[in-house]
């Protein structure tokens, strides 16, 4: 049975964050939010933590999975961007956006696109997301969390906690979050293509 956390949205209790990432470091999987829905998060590393995200949201070899970054000073280890790339990223983070880059070597290859070598960047505006990566001092692997035959994702902890109570370790309640996944742009061709409209604004590009 799963943990169940409730972290102020606002100011993040420094004793329940520290006993999440313990969590996380011990191969745990988590449920947090983010601003733009809940999200499946473990560690970058944890083979165990990518197969359950992919049975709980039943998804095939050709999803790709995010990296949650704290800030644009850790994506260079993961994916290869270009100056003009940079500077839209730089312009448009914190947020809810979802970036698809070519990915470097220190990425495992399970995480990467099979055909593409690609993964997605992300680097969330939520206090809760951001106190999680600082205390972690790596990124999340993570994915949205949109159960099979929905369109939308969860937005309430307490439903989640019921619904997967015995297939995640912990689920934080973060109060309500967004109700729109985040805006997924295609970055690999050094050209922005929007591949999904989110809560993210598209004005900029």
């Amino acid at each position: 049975m799963s943990q169940f956390f409730q972290i102020h949205p606002v100011n993040p209790q420094a004793r329940l964050v520290h006993q999440a990432v313990e969590i996380i470091r011990n191969n745990g999987l988590l449920v947090y939010p983010t601003d733009s829905s809940y999200a499946l998060g473990c560690r970058v590393g944890d083979k165990r933590g990518m197969e359950r995200i992919r049975r709980i949201r039943q998804l095939d070899n050709k999803h790709n999975f995010t990296l949650v970054c704290r800030d644009l000073s850790e994506i260079s280890s993961y994916a290869r961007v270009d100056n003009s790339s940079y500077r839209l990223m730089k312009s448009m983070t914190p947020g809810a956006y979802t970036f698809i880059l070519r990915a470097t070597h220190e990425v495992p290859r399970r995480l990467q696109h099979p055909k593409r070598k690609t993964i997605g960047i992300r680097i969330p505006d939520h206090p809760i997301a951001q106190a999680l990566l600082e205390e972690l001092g790596e990124p999340l692997m993570s994915s949205t969390l949109i159960l099979p035959g929905a369109d939308m994702p969860e937005i309430d902890a307490h439903d989640i906690r019921e619904r997967l109570e015995h297939d995640v370790d912990l689920v934080i309640d973060g109060d309500h979050c967004g109700v729109e996944p985040t805006t997924v742009v295609d970055l690999v061709d050094g050209v922005p293509l929007v591949v999904r409209q989110g809560c993210g604004s598209t004005e900029g590009f």
